[in-house]
């Protein structure tokens, strides 16, 4: 069975920074497209970044050149970077999975696998 389990999430200051991480088990983690994505009070789920098997990384535009995705093959791992942190950021982040390639997308409904999220707050 899969699963997914989010971390690192907490409360910081405008223009702070965050690390977020997801250990995966239950699945051959390297062969995945992975995703982050939020979902703040009243407003629809959004991705936020995603990475595929071989490495190729996508980031939605209010997060590029902020936030860096990674991964950690060997410790089943994804890692989300959170630098330059907004208000705008605060939301629950979900970690999310599938197994497929080479398309790996950004839209929620291109994922089947999903954590139960981490909360991030920004204050001014």
């Amino acid at each position: 069975q899969v699963q997914l389990v989010e971390s690192g999430g907490g409360s910081v200051q405008t223009g702070g920074s965050l690390r977020l991480s997801c250990e995966v088990s239950g699945v051959i983690y390297g062969r995945y497209c992975m995703g982050w994505f939020r979902q703040a009070p009243g407003k629809e789920r959004e991705g936020v970044a995603r990475i595929d098997r071989d490495g190729r990384i996508s980031y939605a535009d209010s997060v590029k050149g902020r936030f860096t995705i990674s991964k950690d093959n060997a410790k089943n791992t994804l890692y989300l970077q959170m630098n330059s942190l907004k208000p705008d950021d605060t939301a629950m982040y979900y970690c999310a999975a599938v197994a497929r390639f080479p398309f790996c997308g950004l839209g929620t409904d291109d994922f089947n696998y999903w954590g139960q999220g981490t909360q991030v707050t920004v204050s001014s």
